[in-house]
């Protein structure tokens, strides 16, 4: 979808709970700009910061708490910011409002909290969205759309592979250098219950899985279009083997090599007479997608073809908003609800249990 098409639409009236880093800068920024929404109210813990962001973005109604918020604002959705380990604890209300929101990755701390919130968002008929940025990307809703093309007609032959690799990086990319910041202290908050069946050294293990690699996770299921198991461990914590549903292998490569200056994400998804690769930019960086090759090659008198899309120049986390937006209207979107988002720690969860079963060895993140 283009801007200039934004504008005929009904402005969504947006109340934005959490202005703290990711708020502002991989959420807030790109809500406040796009024309068919408003951002009409804010929440905010700390009262100056609250109000230098309020003043910054022209939004008029300011709350000290989000129950103040739900309370006074009159609003079609929520975006609520805040770190997942305190989702079970604060996400309910926003829930039972009956109102479309958007939070950040993952969906919980646990699959038990993710469970209960996934029942109370049918419960409430509210929609519940997970910021997994990577599928609003354009080369990837591309890339997801050239691979239900290509299962579909079976031209180039079954899906035999795919394969995402995420060695740490400068993930920022400079995006948080305009952020506002003030020298308050975050109030003191009860985190949500470790996930169950683990000892404190898994628990730990799970929230480093689960905070760097579930965006992985869930890209995964996007290039797939179905499930997947879990089928390998890697005792050192580099690499998750698993086979999907329809039977394609793959691996998740989490850690082979580091950078210190750059982000060098991607992905392969290999067919019998094809492929499709993805270079997917950090994940703060404004104003530039993903990158696609599209490789055919059919053999016969058929010239092999490489072919390489060229993308407007949309950041993922501002598609995301834009993706929000057209999901409170009413639209398809490539969003992540919490059914699917509590598939992701599943995944997590698995993949801890088989390592467990191995040696032991501590996850190397």
């Amino acid at each position: 979808m283009r801007l200039s098409q934004l504008t005929f639409m009904k402005k969504i009236r947006l109340g934005f709970i959490g202005t703290g880093n990711m708020g502002q800068m991989a959420h807030l920024r790109n809500y406040a700009t796009l024309p068919n929404c408003e951002v009409v109210a804010m929440a905010e813990l700390r009262p100056q910061l609250a109000a230098q962001v309020a003043k910054h973005w022209n939004i008029p109604e300011v709350y000290a708490t989000d129950a103040e918020l739900i309370a006074k604002a009159k609003v079609d959705a929520y975006v609520a910011i805040q770190c997942f380990w305190f989702h079970g604890g604060l996400l309910p209300a926003v829930i039972a409002t009956g109102k479309p929101i958007m939070i950040e990755k993952p969906l919980a701390h646990s699959v038990e909290i993710a469970e209960s919130l996934t029942a109370l968002s049918r419960q409430h008929s509210a929609p519940v969205y997970v910021a997994y940025h990577k599928r609003s990307d354009l080369a990837s809703v591309a890339a997801a759309e050239k691979i239900r093309e290509w299962k579909a007609s079976g031209k180039f032959g079954q899906m035999r592979y795919v394969r995402v690799t995420m060695p740490p990086g400068k993930w920022d990319a400079e995006g948080f250098s305009t952020r506002i910041v003030t020298d308050e202290k975050y109030p003191d908050m009860k985190a949500d219950a470790p996930p169950a069946g683990f000892d404190a050294e898994g628990a730990k293990r799970n929230f480093e899985l689960t905070n760097f690699y579930i965006h992985q996770i869930n890209l995964l299921r996007y290039l797939l279009d179905e499930d997947f198991k879990v089928t390998v461990a890697d005792e050192n914590g580099q690499y998750m083997g698993i086979r999907s549903k329809s039977g394609v292998s793959g691996i998740l490569e989490m850690a082979p090599y580091h950078t210190t200056q750059d982000w060098q994400e991607s992905a392969l998804v290999g067919f019998d007479k094809g492929y499709l690769k993805l270079d997917l930019p950090a994940p703060m960086v404004i104003d530039r997608p993903g990158k696609l090759q599209v490789f055919e090659d059919l053999g016969g008198s058929e010239t092999p073809k490489l072919i390489e899309p060229v993308f407007a120049p949309w950041h993922a986390m501002r598609s995301q908003a834009a993706n929000f937006i057209r999901a409170v209207q009413g639209e398809k979107t490539p969003l992540c609800t919490a059914a699917e988002a509590t598939k992701d720690l599943e995944i997590a969860r698995d993949f801890l249990r088989l390592q467990q079963k191995g040696a032991g060895i501590k996850l190397s993140f």
